[in-house]
């Protein structure tokens, strides 16, 4: 299952991690998060699995660095960084709301994976991802806008 996963899980990791290190350490708890649930897992059909292995690794490396303190010196052009960061943050907020499949569509999406894989691991046709895709992004538009 880890190496079915493993892009994923990868992906989950270094998008939270700024370090190679780090991002090792959180691969290695998003590991050992899913072998305690493994059980639970693999009764799951494939499409399911994905969507809770997402879920189990984006919170299990949001756990971690929390538990970390970090005392890191902010940058010079700190003010701007923040600035996009909280655009960012309003958006991921808004992709949060969103209904459970749009939300996996649209995490599937800016994980990389194209249409027909996106439409084999929600269970949908690669023309409906197309379609719910561009429906999600000018919902997501209407609601920045507001």
């Amino acid at each position: 299952m880890l190496h079915r996963y493993r892009g994923l899980i990868f992906s989950i990791c270094r998008r939270y991690g700024q370090r190679g290190i780090e991002v090792d350490d959180l691969l290695q708890d998003v590991a050992v998060a899913l072998w305690r649930n493994r059980e639970k897992l693999l009764d799951l059909p494939k499409v399911q699995q994905a969507a809770l292995i997402w879920k189990m690794g984006r919170n299990t490396v949001i756990d971690s660095l929390r538990r970390e303190k970090k005392t890191d010196k902010l940058p010079d052009d700190y003010e701007k960084i923040d600035e996009d960061r909280s655009l960012l943050r309003e958006l991921h907020e808004r992709i949060a709301l969103l209904d459970e499949p749009d939300r996996t569509i649209v995490n599937l999406q800016l994980e990389g994976y194209n249409y027909e894989e996106i439409g084999e691991r929600v269970g949908i046709t690669v023309k409906n991802v197309s379609v719910r895709l561009v429906r999600i992004k000018e919902k997501l538009r209407k609601s920045m806008e507001l």
